[in-house]
């Protein structure tokens, strides 16, 4: 399967979470520490939350494609690397709460695109393979290092 993912740094899970189960008519797929995914059928899409700072207005984390294997990643690199655009290859990251084997790229305005498999499922939301990945302080800054600024997670 593949599906659009939309992920939005929110100042309040619960109260975000009770909107987005109110609005799709369904319950979070997972539901952790300052992190929540729905897997909505119709329209398809990957709708994440990461607790962000309180007071803040909810603003976009990061885009992405969820794909059905790591052949997919891998088909995907290729083919954008071949159009000409800047990939960022993570195999075997452990991010929000997942494993995954992921590809990132920007588009024109600098927005994060990730296209990824979730390939188990993990004890963790921050990034165990180098940089912190949904990392922010709590003033909302981002806290990656300059590398892993690129891109977001989940």
């Amino acid at each position: 399967m593949t599906r659009v993912q939309l992920a939005l740094r929110v100042p309040d899970l619960q109260a975000s979470v009770a909107f987005y189960s109110k609005l799709f008519a369904t319950e979070p797929a997972k539901l952790r520490d300052g992190y929540a995914n729905f897997a909505i059928a119709e329209p398809p899409l990957k709708l994440v939350l990461i607790e962000g700072a309180e007071g803040e207005a909810t603003r976009m984390d990061h885009l992405g494609v969820e794909v059905g294997s790591t052949e997919a990643v891998h088909a995907a690199t290729a083919r954008l690397s071949e159009a000409g655009l800047a990939t960022a290859v993570e195999d075997d990251t452990t991010c929000c709460y997942a494993l995954q084997d992921k590809v990132w790229v920007h588009g024109p305005g600098q927005e994060p695109w990730e296209v990824y498999v979730v390939k188990a499922d993990a004890d963790s939301l921050a990034k165990q393979q180098g940089s912190a990945c949904c990392a922010t302080d709590a003033a909302g800054a981002d806290t990656r290092e300059p590398a892993a600024a690129t891109g977001g997670c989940c």
